[in-house]
């Protein structure tokens, strides 16, 4: 692999993380842009070598590098990567592409003038078991995939006083006003993955629960679930979720085909449970079994030194194969994809501040699905320049801490 040169615009956790993949390959952590000088000083030393440092990120981008990493806030993606296509970088972009339908439409515009390659840095497909259902699937032995599901569940200590240090440090931070059907990727992608199937439709449901705990909280989110439903352009139907907050924490996947089906086992990773109709076992086959699949990777060792459970390192090869191979990367981490997710966040959030109504997901090729929405600016976020949320953040839009709850969250900061 040649030398390929790197710069990372975000160096909190994530970025310091995906800095020490890199490292395992061969290329080239150049520059790095941070606004915060501390966590700047302590990735940078993390690098070592002769990396620049940066806190504006045109300046940074000035630098000379083949692709960027964006780990910066999780809904101001768009905007960086659009800036990073028009200088011809390469860009890998962390969990959704666009954080509104018009900043979707301005990337895919942008894309399609440039020569850079873009990647989704979607990675739980590449968890063991979720790639264990994709070889499944892709053999046929499930037949006609009808139903899949995807759960990203992730319910929190409300006492954890580090992660809100290191994680929502502010009180208009985008994790204090994020829906839940927003942090959509880790459950939609692997589905998509696995299945080959893009969401054309979607509707949403969010199940209000608010926490009643005195304990640090700036969170005008009440909702512990938005449970969303996809038609997609198969004809198959997903039920996936957001980043929820039931029952207990667990990455869980099921695919359903008109032979049989596989899923992971909730709270048991990696172990899965392939079974088939009595009737339908392939030859050689069990009607069930359940097991722990294996990598059958070369870079195996390399896989298990790093982050979540192996996926980093397999996503950034990814990245990086293409970079050097010269192609876009392939479904479900490719451009088209990554806005078609971000549409089913928005607008799923959109159906539960509306009862759940459908709404059809646009496919931004079309000049005339990319006037529809080219204007569509609606956010529940603060914006870094202090412009306010246009649309609520919650099914119930009065929702906000309670005066002990805020009184204790600004606490943590004085």
């Amino acid at each position: 692999m040649k030398n390929i040169k790197i710069g990372i615009f975000g160096t909190g956790e994530r970025g310091r993380l995906l800095a020490t993949t890199l490292l395992l390959f061969k290329c080239e952590v150049v520059a790095l842009c941070e606004s915060r000088e501390a966590e700047l000083e302590k990735t940078a030393k993390l690098v070592g070598g002769d990396v620049a440092t940066y806190t504006d990120f045109d300046e940074f981008i000035k630098h000379d590098m083949d692709a960027v990493i964006l780990t910066n806030f999780f809904h101001e993606h768009a905007p960086y990567a659009i800036k990073c296509m028009e200088r011809g970088i390469h860009v890998f972009s962390e969990c959704i592409s666009n954080g509104t339908m018009a900043e979707g439409v301005e990337l895919i515009r942008a894309f399609e003038k440039s020569n850079s390659i873009y990647m989704l840095a979607e990675n739980y497909p590449q968890m063991i078991f979720n790639r264990e259902m994709q070889r499944v699937c892709k053999s046929g032995t499930l037949g006609k995939i009808l139903y899949a599901e995807g759960e990203y569940n992730h319910p929190g200590n409300p006492n954890d006083i580090e992660f809100k240090k290191g994680y929502n440090y502010f009180a208009k931070h985008w994790r204090n006003y994020v829906p839940r059907t927003y942090y959509i990727t880790h459950s939609l992608g692997p589905v998509m993955r696995a299945t080959g199937a893009t969401p054309k439709r979607v509707s949403a449901l969010a199940s209000y629960a608010p926490s009643t705990v005195e304990a640090p909280s700036a969170s005008f989110v009440g909702d512990r679930a938005a449970v969303i439903t996809t038609q997609n352009d198969d004809g198959s139907i997903f039920r996936i979720t957001g980043c929820a907050a039931f029952g207990g924490h667990h990455n869980a996947y099921r695919i359903c085909g008109t032979k049989g089906q596989i899923e992971n086992l909730r709270g048991l990773n990696p172990q899965v449970m392939l079974r088939y109709n009595g009737w339908q076992i392939p030859e050689g086959a069990n009607e069930v079994s359940l097991y722990t699949p294996e990598w059958n990777d070369p870079d195996e060792e390399l896989i298990k030194k790093c982050g979540h459970g192996g996926a980093d390192f397999i996503t950034l090869r990814i990245f990086l194969d293409c970079i050097q191979r010269g192609v876009q990367p392939e479904h479900p981490f490719d451009i088209y994809s990554a806005v078609a997710m971000s549409s089913v966040a928005i607008l799923g959030h959109r159906s539960v501040l509306n009862g759940g109504i459908p709404y059809d997901i646009p496919d931004f090729r079309l000049e005339e699905d990319c006037r529809k929405y080219e204007n569509d600016r609606a956010t529940p976020f603060y914006s870094s320049d202090g412009k306010e949320p246009d649309i609520p953040c919650c099914s119930h839009p009065d929702h906000k801490p309670t005066d002990k709850q805020l009184e204790l969250y600004m606490d943590i900061f004085e």
